[in-house]
């Protein structure tokens, strides 16, 4: 997991290449004006998600973890706590969606620490990465989302 902020000056050489790819479309766009929808980067292998969610309670959100892609979480204007826990592969799965959508709930994680995402925070969770995202910081409210989607053979 990398954990970061999309205004700090000059980190981005420190990435792999498909992750500097990533921040430099969303240093590029203002997503805060964007309609929610999916914007393509690079087809398939590297791709935007632009919503508007609602962040709840953490007992509300379910942890997840994906196989065939990378999160890249950004948060253009914050207000957001993401659940981080390395997945044990032991944990009781709620639901698998892998065939379907790349995504697997667990019912719950032990040892989960959680991140604030402030505004121009991002958080990128690979495979063995479990996150639980759109957790409430104080009350649930409406935020702001994109979650880059990078494949994770670009990484190879």
């Amino acid at each position: 997991m990398f954990f970061g902020n999309l205004n700090q000056v000059g980190i981005e050489t420190i990435y792999p290449p498909p992750i500097r790819k990533a921040l430099e479309y969303l240093k590029t766009h203002d997503c805060t004006t964007m309609q929610p929808g999916v914007y393509e980067i690079d087809g398939k292998n590297l791709y935007a998600q632009v919503m508007d969610a609602q962040t709840d309670t953490v007992d509300r959100k379910k942890p997840e973890i994906h196989r065939q892609y990378v999160d890249l979480q950004y948060a253009p204007g914050g207000n957001e706590k993401i659940g981080v826990a390395v997945d044990s592969g032991k944990n009781i799965v709620a639901e698998n969606l892998f065939e379907e959508r790349d995504i697997l709930f667990y019912k719950e994680v032990p040892n989960e620490s959680f991140i604030t995402m402030e505004a121009g925070s991002f958080a990128v969770f690979f495979p063995w990465d479990i996150h639980r995202p759109a957790c409430a910081i104080n009350e649930p409210a409406t935020i702001r989302k994109v979650v880059v989607k990078i494949r994770l053979s670009l990484f190879e």
